[in-house]
């Protein structure tokens, strides 16, 4: 009988080091948990952040203001705008299927 209660002993034993370790593990991965949600959460705000400042960015008015600051360009007018005239000889026949038209 006393064999019986030390198998039985060695096996409480075993079993209440199994359920500790068990529970720290799973307290353990609990928390590991619990940071990687907060993470999410704290890119997905960032995330949110940068697209409002991606559509602050590429409103007209800004693109406009950067293109005369940074890129000196202006718009065109009559006064600007020059106009290409291709010389008569230099422009290409016209092929059979355009003359039927």
């Amino acid at each position: 009988m006393t064999r019986l209660n030390i198998v039985v002993l060695i096996a409480l034993v075993c079993s209440s080091l199994y359920l500790v370790k068990v529970s720290y593990e799973s307290r353990r991965l609990f928390a590991e948990l619990d940071r990687a949600q907060a993470q999410a959460l704290k890119l997905e705000s960032e995330h949110d952040r940068l697209l409002v400042d991606a559509r602050a960015q590429s409103t007209p008015l800004r693109v406009e203001k950067v293109a005369r600051e940074r890129l000196g360009m202006r718009s065109a007018t009559p006064a600007v705008t020059e106009y290409v005239v291709v010389p008569v000889a230099a422009a290409p026949a016209p092929d059979a299927a355009e003359l039927r038209r």
